[in-house]
């Protein structure tokens, strides 16, 4: 994979050292921001997000928010419409599982296209299946986006180009997120997204979307998700920081309308 620009710890380059534990052990967490005409979209949002998951992981100094901004304003600023990624490990150390003490941390910074995701997405809906992939519960991770998606890389790997995203479910039959996003259920004026207490992602908007479904004078509720309450929804969707909304149109064999509730909280998005 390619970028159009990485920094790694300020200087410009894209090598990392061959010891670093995050390369060894997924041993850190990243964030993955939109940027548009410049801007760091949602940038307290997922700097809040990225200090919780250095803090739940133990690292000890905690990441310096203010150079990691000033670092990715840089490469954010030439830009109208990209993708910033940024990578926290916990360095390089020796051997070993035991964390080093203190932590000496690598950040990485890499910018890169804006993804080509099919533009009738975001009108037309997507059709999505439920993957055989497990989420395996472990709540000290729950909700932090840490390095290793090996569950997801394995997800991902089920299905080509006939789908747009697949759902993963843990060991007890519970839906929990997409490979990449976040899941709505809705039902009448009430929103349901999966409680993220034993696995998955906290996605940023995720947050905002829950925030702004309770402005427009919706019930949102963070509760267990089954088959059965997907197949009793009027209306589903997907949320991340880079797709948005994306409506759901299908999953498997069961179509969904593409309701009022998912359109108004595109355009809140949006705007």
């Amino acid at each position: 994979m390619t970028g159009i620009a990485s920094l790694v710890n300020g200087t410009e380059t894209d090598a990392l050292s061959v010891y670093d534990r995050g390369l060894h052990y997924g041993d850190g967490v990243f964030e993955t921001i939109a940027i548009r005409q410049g801007h760091l979209r949602h940038w307290d949002r997922h700097m809040q997000r990225l200090r919780d998951g250095a803090r739940r992981l133990g690292f000890d100094p905690l990441p310096d928010i203010a150079l990691i901004a000033a670092e990715a304003e840089r490469l954010a600023e030439p830009h109208e419409r990209a993708v910033l990624k940024i990578i926290v490990t916990r360095g390089v150390a020796d051997r070993g599982y035991a964390p080093p003490v203190p932590t000496r941390p690598n950040r990485v910074l890499v910018v890169s296209p804006w993804p080509t995701h099919n533009p009738d997405y975001r009108s037309g809906g997507v059709t999505v299946r439920v993957c055989t992939t497990r989420l395996g519960r472990n709540s000290q991770l729950a909700g932090i986006k840490h390095l290793n998606r090996l569950e997801q890389v394995m997800a991902r790997g089920e299905w080509g180009a006939e789908f747009a995203e697949g759902l993963m479910l843990d060991d007890r039959d519970r839906i929990i997120e997409g490979t990449m996003s976040n899941l709505f259920c809705v039902h009448g004026a009430v929103l349901v997204t999966p409680a993220l207490l034993d696995c998955g992602v906290a996605g940023v908007m995720r947050e905002v979307v829950m925030e702004l479904a309770q402005a427009q004078g919706h019930t949102v509720r963070e509760q267990e998700i089954t088959r059965d309450t997907l197949a009793t929804a009027d209306e589903v969707f997907l949320t991340n920081s880079l797709i948005g909304i994306w409506p759901v149109k299908q999953i498997d064999d069961q179509s969904y309308d593409i309701g009022k509730i998912t359109r108004a909280l595109q355009t809140a998005v949006s705007d």
